[in-house]
Order: structure tokens, then sequence, then C-alpha cells
């Protein structure tokens, strides 16, 4: 299931409920009738959209132990909590136990719902998803093995004759936490609209926003004062002999820079435009090298790997790193526990509006070079 054109489209049912009512706040009227047809319209696609995840998240519960429902008792006290602070600005009264606090600085800080725009962000963002994860405090420190320069060695001997000593060296990589903000606004006359899901719409809009800003950093951040992406870190690279062109044989040998031991992980990730010139590409056979991922059930596959799309990718161009290929898993991320929601009441009060911030701390590094490398296109 693709949550991310769901969010997408459900994001755009909001905007155009959200001006509807916007349109006739400034005109002093009520809704016409064609309006109200708009309205019902949208809000029953919502409805669906928002009944379809819900029972694709059931489904998946089906599998593996008992359904927690004290977790499931938390998360909807702190969601209708959380409702009512962003309708009132009031905390409402909750079950002991559950984290729905307000902070110093004003904060909201609901647990089972940062958890929930975590699960959403990794249900839209499969770059992220597929790197491994960590939710720790603090800075988390790696060990690295590197045999780049010098490896141990195993050779013939002789009697008395001393064998020669080679050995790699033990580097670290640390991945700490960089804070980052996301803001959105809500139509006050949204939120005190009793039919609209306001949590989910937060839940919605912040996660996709998080989503979009993961999805860059994991693969073009630049590891200074910032996140590391893939197209940074990786040092395993292979230079195309064109500026504007990939053959099949290059795909290949990119391929084959992966050990086999992490092949059975493996994925492309390649831009738009990037993925119309390789479903150009044929064998000496005239078949296409790009096939339908009858597996995945959506989407392509590419010498027997999935193909993974990102809008962040960069485009075929002199010197561009346009092609990912290999186990994302050897890219390390910390999203640091804790996401805080913060309502701005007063900030967009001339707006007639609700602000949301969330703020959450993250760091992403390449820990496990061998797993993946990136095909970059000659310079011109």
């Amino acid at each position: 299931m693709n949550f991310k054109k769901l969010l997408e489209k459900r994001n755009e049912l909001v905007e155009k409920i959200n001006n509807l009512f916007v349109a006739a706040e400034k005109e002093n009227r009520a809704l016409a009738a064609e309006e109200k047809t708009t309205y019902d319209d949208a809000m029953a696609e919502i409805k669906n959209i928002d009944e379809t995840v819900r029972m694709y998240e059931a489904a998946k519960g089906i599998k593996g132990d008992v359904t927690n429902t004290n977790a499931q008792s938390d998360y909807e006290q702190e969601r209708r909590a959380l409702a009512e602070y962003v309708r009132s600005g009031k905390l409402t009264e909750i079950r002991a136990g559950v984290n729905m606090t307000l902070g110093d600085n004003g904060a909201i800080i609901p647990t089972s719902i940062a958890n929930k725009i975590i699960e959403t962000v990794e249900n839209i963002c499969p770059i992220f998803d597929l790197s491994s994860k960590y939710n720790v405090k603090g800075s988390l420190t790696f060990p690295v093995y590197d045999e780049t320069t010098d490896q141990v060695q195993c050779a013939y001997a002789t009697e008395f004759k001393a064998l020669d000593s080679h050995t790699g060296k033990f580097t670290s990589v640390s991945l700490g936490g960089y804070l980052v903000g996301a803001l959105t606004k809500i139509s006050r006359s949204l939120v005190t609209n009793g039919e609209f899901d306001v949590v989910s719409y937060i839940i919605g809009k912040i996660s996709l926003a998080i989503a979009r800003f993961l999805e860059k950093e994991c693969l073009t951040g630049t590891g200074t004062s910032a996140c590391q992406g893939v197209l940074v870190g990786a040092t395993q690279k292979m230079t195309a002999a064109a500026a504007t062109a990939i053959t099949a044989d290059e795909l290949i040998d990119l391929q084959l820079k992966v050990p086999e031991q992490y092949q059975a992980n493996a994925c492309w990730i390649v831009n738009t435009k990037t993925l119309g010139v390789l479903r150009k590409l044929k064998n000496n056979d005239g078949d296409y090298l790009l096939t339908d991922d009858l597996v995945k059930g959506f989407g392509f596959e590419l010498l027997g790997k999935h193909v993974y799309i990102s809008d962040k990718m960069p485009e075929i161009a002199a010197s561009a790193k346009a092609v990912v290929y290999g186990d994302m898993s050897g890219l390390f991320s910390n999203l640091r526990p804790g996401i805080e929601l913060q309502m701005l009441n007063e900030k967009y009060a001339d707006e007639h509006a609700v602000g949301v911030v969330a703020w959450y701390e993250v760091d992403t590094k390449v820990v496990e070079q061998q797993k993946v490398a990136v095909l970059v296109m000659k310079n011109a």
C-alpha cells in the first residue's frame, strides 16, 4: 500500500475543504449549495482513506502476539486529549501513567501519538524504513573495521622465518541528533468542526513533512552539521562511461560491487527520469531489463531487485550520482525518542488558524560501507 500517495491525497482533500471555509469567511456568508456538495464528497473520501488505513493496520496486527489493549487504550486517550487540546487549548484529565503532559515551553508530549507518527513515516518513506533504525537518547558509536589500506593475510610459511604482519584498523562512526522542526497550520473552522478528525490530519501532515525531509537526508544529506546520506557517505563508487547515458553492463558492474552476502535485501534507488531511461534498456534478445515486480505487487524489478523511485535522487547529468544500489541497512539512522508537538494557538490568530509544530532529533550515517554502491556519471 502506498501510504505516501494516500496521505498526499488526504491532505489535498483537507486543503480543498479548508479553502471552502476561507472563501466563505472572507465574503461573510454561509457555504453555497455547490460548496456543501464539495464538502460532503471530500469528507466522504477522507473517511474512506482513514478507514482503508485503519483496516490495513488492523490486518497487520493479526499476525504476531496478542494485541496490547493497554497500549490501544493509551493511544485512544491521548488522541482524545490532543483533539481537545487543539480545539480548546486545555489539557483534559486522563488516566495516570499515560504520558500526555505540558512541558515548560507549553509543548504537549503524547508518547503513543509520537510513535504513531514514526510508524506512519516508516510506511511512507521506504528509504528510512530500510535503514538500520535506532530510537535511542544520546549518541551512538559503532566500531568499523577498515581494510582499505591493509588487511589480515594468509600465506605459505617457511620454518624459522617470521610471518609478515598485516592487519586492518578499527575506526568508529557516531550517530548524534540534529534538531529538526516541521510546522503545519489548521483552519480554526476545521478545528471546531466536530466531524473533522483533527488528530489524523495532524499525524498525516507532520508524518508527510518528516518523511519528505528524511528521504532527502537519507540520500543527499551532507554530513556537515547535518545527517549524512548514502550519496555522500558511500565509498563504493563507479563512474559511468558517459555523462548522460547508462548501459546495462554498468548496472551489472554496480550490482557486483556489493558482496554476495548482502544481495538478498538489496534494491535500486533512482530518480523518476532515470527510471524512464532504465525502462528502455534491453538485453541481446530485445527484452526489456526492467520488469513488473510481482513479489511486492507494485513498482518495477531490475536485474532481480526491486526499484525504489525518489524525486530526491539527482537526474542523469554530468558528475551526478544517478543510481544507488545495495542493502540500505548499511545506512544507520537514529530518530531519538520524544517527538514533541507544540500548539501555536495565538501566533496565527489573525489568519484564523492554529499552528502545530513537531520537534524531533535525528541523525543518519553510512556505517556498513560494503552494503551500498553508487553510480556516478562521467564528468563532461
